[in-house]
């Protein structure tokens, strides 16, 4: 464990999006909220329902200056076909290579299985984690608390 801590700083990462663009999480500071979305695999059940939640409210993630970058294992071609299939038009990042190396800074690596456990971060505009949580892997995500995180941690900023 590394000992994550809310108010403490989030891990910097740079990953490839769906698109193969690279994302670098401290590219958002002094700028940006950002929700950290680990899900364990595209195109599983659970996974493809909670990314569509997200599709649909992107609009109400989008209203308090956040990002949502969701973060699984699957390489960038798993993502693009998996964004193309279900109009996902939020930055789906892949972790494959060193593979789960992100998730395994953010302590939600499940070596036994090489995913990413149901876990999600909400960092501020300063780099500080604000809130996390995480879901057993049959339990989808509750997108209004996600929000209400969000907003908190924007207003803090």
């Amino acid at each position: 464990m590394s000992g994550l801590i809310c108010g403490g700083p989030a891990p910097d990462f740079t990953l490839r999006d769906q698109f193969g663009q690279d994302v670098t999480l401290s590219g958002f500071r002094d700028r940006k909220a950002v929700a950290l979305l680990f899900y364990p695999f595209a195109f599983s059940g659970v996974c493809t329902g909670e990314m569509a939640g997200v599709r649909e409210r992107l609009d109400e993630f989008m209203t308090f200056d956040t990002e949502v970058l969701a973060i699984s294992c699957d390489p960038v071609y798993s993502l693009r076909a998996f964004a193309d299939s279900d109009g996902l038009n939020f930055p789906l990042l892949s972790d494959f290579w060193p593979h789960g190396e992100v998730a395994q800074a953010y302590d939600v690596f499940n070596a036994e299985k090489g995913m990413p456990r149901r876990s999600s971060y909400v960092i501020d505009k300063q780099g500080l984690i604000r809130w996390s949580v995480h879901n057993a892997m049959p339990e989808g995500r509750d997108l209004g608390e996600h929000l209400r995180q969000l907003r908190a941690a924007a207003e803090e900023s």
